[in-house]
């Protein structure tokens, strides 16, 4: 696996390098070839709060896991630990999809230079790609980037759907007309 780290008011040094590399770098054992993945590690400070941010795309899918801690090695540990239980979690979900012959292809792709403010207070845009996926796919996916909700294209009737999820835990959609 490679390492993509960034320092958000914090300089990276090569200690704090070399522990990503080895808490994440545990993960490969879960990746049939782990040599083409990238992990982008986000490490933030806002007071005396360390976050960490890690994102891993994978095959048509999207690893995140984000923990906040006052200790930045324990953060690193935490947000480790959750993607290790989110991957073993999600196996054989991932597995059975890998399995199914579809055409759906799932690219989110993030603009984060477009931060603009004005009188309506919109301080964050994103745009992304819908591609076609089963609701299925869409809480899978929802649950992989530890999300409260998705946007994505229905395959059955290629609508643009909202999926939430509710307080009781389970899951709610909202279909476009």
């Amino acid at each position: 696996m490679k390492f993509n780290i960034r320092g958000q008011k914090v300089e990276v040094t090569d200690a704090i390098k070399t522990y990503v590399e080895k808490r994440i770098g545990k993960l490969d054992k879960y990746f049939s070839n782990s040599t083409d993945l990238v992990a982008n590690v986000l490490l933030k400070v806002k007071g005396k709060d360390q976050t960490v941010e890690i994102t891993i795309p994978i095959q048509k899918m999207v690893l995140r896991a984000e923990d906040t801690n006052k200790d930045l090695y324990a953060a690193i540990d935490l947000v480790s630990e959750k993607l290790e239980r989110q991957i073993r979690k999600n196996k054989t979900r991932i597995m059975q999809r890998k399995t199914k012959d579809t055409n759906i292809d799932f690219n989110i792709d993030y603009d984060n230079s477009k931060f603009e403010e004005d009188k309506n207070n919109v301080v964050k845009r994103k745009q992304f790609e819908a591609k076609p996926m089963s609701e299925e796919e869409a809480i899978l996916q929802m649950n992989m980037l530890d999300h409260e909700f998705f946007v994505y294209q229905d395959s059955e009737t290629n609508r643009i759907c909202v999926l939430y999820k509710r307080k009781d835990g389970d899951y709610g959609i909202i279909e476009t007309k």
